[in-house]
């Protein structure tokens, strides 16, 4: 690392004391000065507003991932597929989401955040009305796979613009919003695709692309890439927008264009970057954790609930509708704790739940298996998978709010891109084998799921370092520093 770098680095953490508040700083805002101006740590209207935006794009998420468990027998029977043609479908959106995410960092950092949001719209909207309107299979699966696409890009983007457009007290609870609007998509396709057809669904599930339309242009760039790009004065702009006309937003704006001219100056400009030896451990961990999490069988839970509760011997509506209460209800809770409890300490208590929530879906199936307990078997698999879903919702959102706060802007676009690939692969392993795991064991399976998130478990234990409090540019310093 050049000398430019180092200086940046120690001033970054003497000036915030390593994650200690500076006079001002009390609380969370960058400052506080004379002449009528207040801390930038409020929650202004255009905040709400780009957060709103990008809460949209994270429900048409969770509309995408939920889909197909409520339409399932009713796509299968009316066009005519199998089982395998039905994993197919299934499975193609982690397929077009392995595609978004090799280009997710790379095309964020070309483009911006905005206009990429511009450019997911158009293939999430199409992709809806390809399926609504599809008369034979490869229609269908052309179209989930542009929802595909949309995900692979957009699970990368959301946090990431999220994250750097808050202030620091508020980036952890903001950047909560993402898996609980996801979820909140899932479950509104559980409810409603229990009461309307699979084509009146997929029109349904247009809705938040056309909500987001006309208010994108209403909402700033990210600061941090407007600094990346070299638009120093519109980044100035942008954070009074952000923060408010009255903000101190002095600080701010130094911290972060002195940190990008630091990276500048020891930036190959390639993804090699990543692969710099103070990135290895974070993009080890962060990728470990993502492939665990989709290993644990998010995918098979998120396209599948419906025939899970039928294979358990539950009513696929009173589960389904049940999974959408407790999504909501956990959800909420985690958006509160993220930044009151840390990171870590919430990541660990949701990895033991997804570990123990899987084996009791397990341990149920199991029984049924073997005729013991027939009356609560079906009850064991209920909580289990309210267990499962109300975990993930709290533990999804952690690994992308630490891709956004581990890495710096030069070296973020590529271990995004890395993370999302790696993420994707093993989601697309899970979502197609799944149906043909469960006709060799369906305990079997459940009970693999539950030893993957025993290892996240152990992982986010050992590994995971905790964010809570700092911004974005003192936590990537403290990581420059302790590799030198």
């Amino acid at each position: 690392m050049g000398q430019q770098s180092r200086e940046v680095t120690e001033s970054l953490l003497v000036r915030h004391g390593h994650g200690d508040l500076a006079h001002g700083e009390e609380n969370g805002g960058v400052g506080v000065g004379g002449g009528g101006l207040v801390a930038a740590s409020s929650v202004t209207t255009i905040l709400a507003l780009s957060t709103f935006v990008a809460a949209c794009i994270a429900f048409g998420f969770g509309c995408a991932l939920g889909y197909s468990s409520p339409t399932q027998s009713s796509i299968m029977e009316d066009l005519g597929l199998s089982m395998a043609d039905f994993s197919l479908f299934g499975s193609i959106l982690s397929i077009g989401a392995i595609l978004g995410a090799v280009i997710s960092g790379k095309i964020t950092d070309l483009l911006g955040r905005k206009l990429t949001m511009w450019i997911l719209n158009i293939f999430y909207i199409s992709g809806w009305l390809a399926i609504a309107f599809s008369k034979v299979p490869w229609l269908l699966d052309l179209g989930r796979l542009s929802l595909g696409f949309t995900n692979g890009i957009s699970g990368y983007l959301v946090p990431i613009y999220i994250a750097e457009i808050t202030p620091k007290n508020l980036r952890g609870r903001f950047t909560a919003i993402v898996p609980l609007m996801v979820c909140w998509g899932m479950s509104s396709m559980y409810v409603v695709g229990s009461f309307v057809s699979w084509r009146t669904l997929a029109l349904i599930a247009i809705i938040p692309g056309i909500l987001q339309l006309p208010l994108l242009f209403f909402i700033p760039e990210s600061p941090r890439w407007l600094a990346n790009v070299g638009h120093d004065k519109e980044l100035e702009s942008t954070l009074l927008c952000l923060r408010g006309e009255k903000a101190y937003i002095s600080d701010e704006a130094t911290d972060i264009k002195d940190y990008v001219d630091s990276l500048k100056s020891i930036s190959k400009e390639g993804i090699l970057d990543v692969f710099q030896k103070k990135y290895v451990q974070p993009l080890l961990v962060v990728a470990g954790m993502m492939a665990l999490l989709s290993l644990g069988g998010v995918n098979a839970f998120a396209y599948y609930s419906g025939v899970i509760f039928v294979s358990a011997g539950i009513s696929s509506t009173i589960g389904l509708i049940a999974l959408a209460a407790a999504q909501t209800l956990l959800g909420f809770l985690g958006t509160i704790l993220i930044d009151k409890s840390g990171r870590r300490p919430l990541l660990l208590v949701a990895s033991a739940g997804l570990c123990f929530s899987s084996f009791l879906t397990g341990l149920s199936f199991l029984l049924k298996e073997y005729n013991w307990w027939g009356e609560g078997t079906p009850i064991l698999a209920l909580i289990g998978l309210l267990m499962y879903t109300g975990s993930y919702v709290v533990a999804s959102g952690i690994p992308w709010l630490l891709v956004a706060e581990l890495f710096p802007v030069n070296v973020k676009g590529s271990a995004g891109s890395i993370c999302n690939f790696i993420s994707g692969i093993t989601g697309w392993a899970v979502a197609y084998y799944f149906n043909l795991l469960t006709k060799w064991s369906s305990a079997g399976t459940f009970f693999i799921f539950s030893a993957f998130c025993c290892a996240n478990f152990i992982l986010a234990a050992t590994m995971v370092p905790e964010t809570k409090g700092r911004t974005l540019e003192e936590i990537q310093a403290s990581i420059t520093h302790s590799s030198q």
